[in-house]
């Protein structure tokens, strides 16, 4: 388990690393991790294959998961080195595209609820935001053990001028709060982390993912805009998608569920993009547990069978 000290040393050899060597000093820490987790590595290939559509082969499927691994050492070595970074260069290393629904609703007062997957740069993104518009960002995060490292988080997202909500009992009325005073809100939600989301179909197997986007964005009349940043050629690309439809239909139950399987089928267009930038490393449907010999989860027990996921991959 990652320590403090290990995340402080981590963030210093990333400041001291000249930004050009990013993408070496990123795949050759990519292919070490690749190495030393292959559970990791084995649920990789099992999102890869979900989002192709097909199995890969094994030199495919080597050459593929390392380049994810290697996407996921690059999120944190230019996570690290935002804060040494002035708006200018935050501004300079970021093209978007369909932008101008988040800036109309952060200038109108109530702020637009970004759903998001864990794919790309998104901090780069909320860095932007904060210093380049200088628009207040919210973003909910997951616990982490321990405490020490989960706080060094918080305190290392808040100096890149985010308002950082614990995921837990207190998070949805915080979050509210921060929609309604015009925060740009970011929230991951392509997996369930809080144990409390509904049922829905991505990438063709049942799973469930989180309620709290749809709960506000239905309550409060918010946006609800899909959203990703990623890698293209030296910069970052970010990418907000048309809005999911919030208009109300029936009762909260099923707008929930509706506005919930919407936003799962945007975060798959988003993901389909750049797979290998898609940096989910925990199981998140029933058959990954069963792929990694561990007991399904109670609450993705009853959700039936549609597909039987990715085939049971080897060693990539």
């Amino acid at each position: 388990m990652a320590t403090v000290s290990a995340y402080r040393a981590g963030s210093r050899l990333a400041r001291s690393l000249p930004r050009s060597l990013n993408p070496a000093a990123a795949a050759a820490v990519g292919l070490a991790a690749a190495a030393a987790n292959p559970g990791k590595r084995r649920l990789v290939r099992r999102n890869l294959e979900r989002v192709l559509g097909r199995p890969m082969g094994r030199a495919e499927a080597r050459r593929r998961v390392g380049a994810a691994f290697g996407w996921y050492a690059r999120y944190y070595i230019e996570s690290f080195q935002l804060t040494g970074l002035d708006a200018a260069a935050i501004d300079a290393g970021l093209t978007l595209e369909g932008y101008e629904p988040v800036e109309r609703a952060a200038r109108s007062g109530l702020g637009p609820i970004l759903v998001m997957p864990h794919l790309g740069s998104w901090e780069w993104g909320a860095w932007w935001l904060a210093l380049v518009p200088q628009m207040k960002v919210t973003a909910v995060v997951e616990p982490l053990d321990p405490p020490e490292v989960f706080e060094w988080f918080m305190s290392f997202r808040e100096r890149l001028g985010m308002n950082v909500v614990p995921l837990g009992p207190d998070a949805g009325r915080r979050v509210m709060a921060a929609v309604r005073r015009g925060d740009v809100v970011c929230l991951m939600a392509d997996r369930d982390i809080g144990g409390r989301g509904v049922p829905v179909d991505f990438f063709g197997e049942r799973t469930r993912l989180p309620t709290g986007p749809a709960l506000m964005a239905l309550r409060t009349g918010a946006p609800l805009l899909p959203a990703a940043v990623y890698w293209r050629d030296r910069g970052r690309h970010g990418v907000v998608a048309s809005a999911v439809d919030t208009r109300r239909r029936g009762s909260i139950r099923d707008d929930v569920a509706r506005v919930t399987q919407d936003y799962a089928r945007a975060l798959e267009g988003l993901i389909r993009a750049a797979p290998e930038q898609w940096h989910l490393m925990s199981p998140n449907w029933p058959s990954d547990y069963r792929a990694l010999g561990l007991p399904v989860p109670e609450r993705l027990r009853d959700l039936g069978v549609r597909g039987a996921g990715p085939r049971a991959a080897g060693s990539a």
